[in-house]
């Protein structure tokens, strides 16, 4: 009696710590506030399944920030073959830091990186690509530690782009969802059932994932993951709703009850749809605002009522409160992470380790040395000195300090007004000649040869 009574202490106590309502908790669920109230008190026993319910939807209304906003992915391109100015002016990263590859993507010839920041240079006599920045999701994370470092943000660095006059080609805004409050099959469900309203034509819905290495537990298997695309992936603008939790089990083998965040949606725009995206994130810096309108605009999910037209239906509870209702502000958030050649070390996990040990068996039963003296014998490449030297140096040493690249800035303007005058001043000899010369042919078809005839200097 004593445990079953200490389950309602719980979730009021819980309810009360997350400033919820009876009322907001229990119209959620789908229940009165006068029953839920009685839960509360103990008055009433419940279920298990009731009390999972009501577990899982305190966690949802828990308004420390149950999403969390943040760019996943940035293509951009820069109308110029300048690779050095675009790092130090637009990355304010030291160019001398970065590594030289001699291989490109996407029609580029050559890139360099500083791990996995890539910046792509074109052939020289192309005249159409310029200079490509690509950050996949590591990427990201790995840039926001350097604007961490130079007092930046998102913000800053995409106007420092845009004034290069930047050409935007991909960028994803992703939506990380750490209580669960979407549910990735159900949403699939209600596509099939045409319970989703949007103006996509197509959708697709799959799992996902590798039985060599899943584990099954109740006839489920751990290391597969549900996914559903909405919209055509060869458009400019997409959806993509994945579990993140099961692709963080099978990545990096973090179990599922341990993951940060449970489900991901994510909206890939291209060309204009993204820079219209990201300039409606400079003019009001409000994800909020920016993100759910897109949302809003191409998708809703709804439930069923039978007898009324699909666009009288009402919008399904739990997309409702993704989409803002009775959770708190969707902010832009920065996850900075260092450089780790973390894909390389698993490689050799599962790859490389199980030979490893075979030979370092073998050497135990041999009396021999083999595995030390491969180690020993082997020569760390310019590609692999780089690699270290990009993971060890301090951060400090990478970027360039707010004060140079204002001086900077300031040195380029003086030199463009310089440019500016200089231009001018010609433009103005150019007139003066230009002038002269009509007054001596209007006087030479008069007859006033004592004009004085033009230099040709201008």
């Amino acid at each position: 009696m004593e445990i079953a009574q200490q389950w309602p202490e719980k979730i009021q106590e819980k309810r009360t710590a997350y400033g919820l309502s009876q009322d907001a908790v229990a119209s959620s669920i789908g229940i009165t506030r006068s029953y839920y109230s009685k839960i509360e008190t103990g008055c009433r026993i419940v279920s298990d399944d009731m009390k999972v319910l009501i577990e899982n939807m305190l966690e949802k209304l828990n308004p420390d920030l149950p999403l969390e906003f943040l760019f996943d992915y940035v293509r951009l391109r820069f109308p110029t073959k300048d690779v050095q100015h675009v790092v130090e002016s637009v990355l304010k990263i030291r160019f001398s830091r970065m590594f030289a590859e001699e291989y490109g993507f996407y029609g580029y010839v050559g890139h360099y990186r500083f791990g996995d920041i890539v910046v792509m240079v074109s052939d020289l006599e192309d005249e159409e690509r310029g200079t490509l920045l690509e950050l996949k999701g590591r990427g990201c994370r790995q840039f926001e530690g350097f604007l961490e470092a130079q007092c930046r943000n998102w913000y800053d660095f995409f106007t420092d782009a845009m004034a290069e006059n930047c050409v935007f080609k991909r960028i994803d805004l992703a939506i990380n969802d750490k209580k669960g409050i979407l549910n990735i099959p159900a949403l699939t469900q209600k596509c099939e059932q045409e319970e989703c309203i949007s103006i996509f034509r197509s959708f697709c819905g799959h799992k996902s994932g590798d039985f060599t290495r899943s584990e099954k537990v109740d006839d489920k298997y751990l290391g597969m993951g549900n996914t559903l695309y909405v919209g055509s992936l060869s458009s400019d603008i997409y959806f993509c709703v994945y579990e993140k939790d099961y692709e963080q089990y099978k990545k990096e083998g973090i179990p599922i009850e341990d993951a940060e965040v449970k489900n991901r949606f994510e909206l890939r725009l291209k060309n204009d749809r993204a820079n219209n995206a990201v300039v409606d994130l400079l003019v009001h810096q409000d994800p909020e605002k920016t993100v759910m309108e897109i949302i809003n605009r191409y998708i809703r999910f709804v439930d069923r009522v039978e007898g009324k037209d699909p666009k009288d239906w009402p919008l399904n509870k739990s997309w409702l409160l993704f989409l803002g209702e009775g959770r708190g502000q969707l902010k832009l958030t920065m996850k900075p992470e260092p450089y780790e050649i973390q894909r390389t070390i698993q490689w050799l996990a599962h790859q490389v380790a199980p030979t490893l040990r075979l030979v370092a068996t073998m050497d135990v039963l041999r009396n021999t040395d083999t595995v030390n003296d491969m180690v020993k014998d082997s020569r760390l490449s310019r590609r692999h000195k780089k690699l270290l030297e990009q993971m060890s140096i301090p951060l400090q040493d990478v970027i360039i300090p707010s004060f140079e690249w204002q001086d900077t800035t300031i040195l380029r303007k003086l030199e463009l007004q310089k440019k500016e005058a200089e231009l001018d001043e010609l433009l103005a000899e150019q007139r003066i000649a230009a002038k002269q010369k009509r007054l001596y042919e209007q006087a030479t078809m008069t007859g006033y040869d004592e004009i004085v005839q033009p230099d040709n200097k201008g």
